[in-house]
């Protein structure tokens, strides 16, 4: 998900922020930080919010400190950053959370602050990785990991020329190092594709080679420009690749980046053919590369979707199929997870998500009561619960949880509309149509276009 403007952020919580910078001004930084870590909560994209709170952090801790001017010590040590560390692989975003909150205590650590840029790169947001490894990078310039890091994160973030000073310094430090000097190349095309209008070749009217003279350049361009290929080109890179994989099968990088090239050309088979060599190459797939062959598997089963016939007299019939077949997977891919990490309730949460979306109400209910637990999750997982219990015609239990989350919401979001919809509709099941309007007409007053609430509001008027 991108990075947002304050432009973008729902009303509600730019008021919430307003209100933090004001606290902020008046130095109550405690009260600015508990308001900024509750906006990130909802909106972890909001990139000012996060500089502020981060400001706001530091003011708290004093100006005396300095960065890294103390030896790290127990803070580091802290399980936080473990507990981080096991987020990020399934849920980038919780990791953010976990390394804000240790932060709020030692904005000095740079442990947390290397968890906030690890998590803020898988969650594709890449000026809050630069925010924080340009800190780091300053203080440790020599550290090959960071400064990868970094380029890696200009690079995202369209800053190909910052990329490529990173990279000259590595280059100058580790010059035989083939992947950094491949990485100078790359960037250095993604530079040349911003400087020389190749924005233009999204026509059609256009080449590569029709702009380049030098056909090295072009193809290191065509290898660097992953992010859209014509189906010819597509199939040349895999062509040349496959070609030189049969010479190297033990190139799981290769093998890797064949991968990717069939994931493009929507060949989902064969890219997971790929992933799944290399899961066996090394005697059993890594946390990361487990979530890439479920999100290919998802991508797949998607594809199958978009590829039905909608005129076909058997294409519901097909669909459901291809619906239970996606549902089925991803419950056993959440079953093992959690089977591997019980105590994970991030990962509880999810195999609710899944169980509750497949229909199996009893399992959902199981795993979302647990993973009320996890304070990331707690409102989502009341509101399934809640309309869990409905499904199963427990009205008072669902009205109960409904109620509870919504003491708990902040804001007026659209997690605060699902929680007043479903109560709103299991108050209607229990034939209590005032307090159903009471709710419904909460929503209509700011949204009337959310799901069928004009015509319920209407209809409940209209009788009277």
């Amino acid at each position: 998900m991108p990075e947002k403007s304050i432009q973008q952020i729902p009303k509600a919580w730019r008021d919430q922020y307003d209100k933090g910078l004001t606290a902020f001004r008046a130095q109550n930084f405690e009260y600015a930080i508990t308001i900024f870590n509750q906006v990130l909560a909802s909106e972890p994209g909001f990139f000012d919010c996060r500089q502020a709170l981060r400001a706001a952090q530091m003011k708290k801790a004093g100006s005396n400190t300095g960065f890294f001017k103390k030896v790290l010590g127990g803070a580091t040590s802290s399980p936080l950053i473990a507990k981080g560390q096991l987020a990020l692989r399934s849920n980038p975003l919780e990791a953010l959370q976990i390394a804000e909150q240790i932060l709020n205590d030692a904005p000095t650590n740079s442990m947390a602050q290397k968890l906030l840029a690890d998590a803020a790169l898988a969650a594709d947001f890449p000026k809050t990785a630069i925010f924080c490894l340009e800190i780091l990078y300053k203080n440790s310039p020599k550290d090959r990991e960071i400064a990868t890091e970094l380029a890696q994160a200009y690079s995202a973030a369209n800053l190909p020329a910052k990329a490529e000073d990173i990279y000259r310094e590595l280059l100058r430090i580790y010059p035989h190092d083939p992947d950094i000097s491949q990485a100078f190349k790359n960037v250095a095309a993604q530079k040349t594709m911003n400087e020389g209008g190749y924005e233009g070749l999204a026509d059609g009217k256009g080449s590569y080679r029709d702009i380049l003279a030098n056909k090295e350049e072009a193809v290191a361009l065509e290898q660097a420009n992953r992010g859209v290929k014509s189906e010819e080109l597509l199939g040349q890179m895999i062509f040349e690749n496959e070609t030189k994989f049969q010479s190297e099968p033990e190139n799981l990088k290769l093998a890797r980046t064949i991968a990717e090239l069939y994931v493009q050309k929507s060949a989902f088979d064969r890219a997971l053919e790929y992933y799944n060599y290399i899961a066996a190459k090394q005697g059993g797939s890594e946390p990361a590369l487990e979530k890439t062959i479920a999100d290919v598997t998802s991508k797949k089963f998607d594809h199958q979707l978009s590829q039905l016939d909608t005129a076909a007299p058997d294409y519901a019939e097909q669909a459901e199929c291809i619906k239970a077949e996606r549902s089925a997977f991803g419950i056993e891919q959440k079953k093992k997870q959690v089977d591997r990490y019980p105590n994970d309730l991030q990962l509880r949460f999810e195999l609710g998500q899944e169980y509750f979306r497949a229909g199996k109400i009893s399992e959902a209910i199981q795993e979302l009561q647990r993973a009320q637990a996890n304070p990331h999750r707690k409102l989502q997982s009341m509101s399934l619960l809640g309309q869990a219990f409905a499904q199963r015609g427990m009205n008072d239990m669902a009205a109960r949880t409904l109620q509870n989350a919504l003491k708990e919401k902040v804001g007026f979001d659209d997690e605060k509309k699902e929680l007043l919809y479903a109560l709103g509709c299991v108050f209607e099941k229990m034939g209590q149509a005032d307090q159903a309007m009471d709710h419904l007409k909460q929503i209509y007053e700011v949204d009337i276009g959310y799901k069928d609430v004009a015509a319920k509001v209407d209809a409940y008027y209209a009788s009277k």
